[in-house]
């Protein structure tokens, strides 16, 4: 009996993907291939979620302390968007509040607000 790897069920883009990944890695891609493995990253998304945990777990080359990404330290926050109306009030609050330092209503002495 001979000892067979189990039998594992691909598409054609995974196994595309793991061709171009050899050939991108030695260095022997050429261009149209990395755009082919380019498409085949953005169009499948089990292949995306796997180049994402892969990017997740791999030292970046550049560092030369050989630390490991920790997962969870690159945590990229959303953007908090102003409502018109908050941008608004912002604005009529810095017109506000420069008129009264040029007028000498208000000083600021130390960051610290006092008033006259």
């Amino acid at each position: 009996m001979s000892h067979r790897k189990p039998l594992e069920r691909r598409t054609f883009s995974q196994d595309r993907y793991e061709i171009l990944i050899k050939r991108q890695k030695s260095g022997k891609a050429t261009f149209n291939e990395l755009t082919e493995l380019d498409e085949i990253v953005n169009r499948d998304p089990s292949i995306r979620e796997k180049v994402l945990i892969e990017n997740l777990f791999i030292s970046d080359s550049n560092d030369q302390d050989e630390q490991y990404n920790k997962p969870g330290s690159d945590i990229i926050k959303p953007v908090q968007h102003q409502s018109l109306l908050s941008r608004l009030k912002a604005i009529i609050d810095r017109i506000f509040f420069t008129f009264l330092v040029k007028s000498g209503i208000l000083v600021i002495v130390k960051s610290d607000v006092a008033v006259l």
